[in-house]
């Protein structure tokens, strides 16, 4: 693909780009974590019945991710980011580092990022890379004493900064999807968005995904194949 010197392109990625670097996709494993649905280990009401149980997945969440590595679709991401510099806008649903790692800088995480806790009364995310597998201690805010959480978008709650994810979406000339399933909304809807207004869209995926009706082009395949040929 070849991109004019007026285009900007947006960018959506999902679990399906992290899956190649060994990273579980909960919803196509069965959702189950230990037993547990990933439900119950990452809503409002998970956290308050157990923030012990919820550490602990978030902390095996936080090991899985340091020992994986970027794979080729993260590198062809970042790749396509140098060449556009502010032309190109990475929204990922990814809680993980890879596209930092793989050398992006321009990514927004809409769903939170593992490497960030926040406290539940000041609301203020800080860089955090700890285990917390012990229920008796659970980290606390250090300003106020209050239980901190994990810097995650649970089901139930709204991602984060939804107006300037919209803001570069209705800037973009082409709105390039891979690795999701079209299940999860509101980034599901972003291809609606992005076709009422004339912008150009393409998906990159091993199946099709969910709202496959709503893009411009489908092309087939890993992400860790498609994108390095594609850009």
């Amino acid at each position: 693909m070849r991109f004019e010197a007026e285009d900007r392109v947006f960018v959506l990625t999902g679990a399906g780009v992290s899956a190649a670097s060994g990273l579980a996709t909960f919803r196509g494993s069965g959702g189950l974590w230990n037993g547990h649905r990933v439900e119950d280990v990452a809503t409002p009401e998970a956290w308050e019945a157990d923030p012990g149980l919820v550490w602990r997945f978030y902390s095996m969440r936080r090991r899985d991710a340091l020992a994986a590595q970027p794979n080729a679709a993260h590198v062809a991401l970042a790749e396509l980011e140098k060449q556009m510099g502010d032309r190109f806008y990475l929204c990922t649903q990814n809680v993980d580092d890879l596209h930092e790692r793989a050398g992006s800088e321009r990514v927004h995480h809409m769903h939170g990022t593992l490497f960030e806790s926040r406290c539940v009364w000041c609301e203020k995310p800080f860089a955090d890379r700890a285990f917390y597998e012990d229920g008796a201690a659970l980290p606390v805010c250090a300003e106020c004493g209050r239980a901190v959480r994990p810097h995650i978008v649970w089901f139930g709650e709204v991602p984060l900064d939804l107006n300037s994810i919209f803001r570069e979406l209705e800037r973009a000339t082409v709105l390039l999807v891979a690795g999701t399933s079209g299940s999860v909304y509101p980034a599901a809807g972003f291809v609606d968005v992005a076709h009422r207004r004339g912008i150009e869209t393409i998906y990159v995926g091993p199946e099709e995904p969910l709202n496959a009706r709503a893009f411009s082009e489908i092309l087939l395949g890993p992400a860790t194949e498609v994108l390095p040929t594609l850009l």
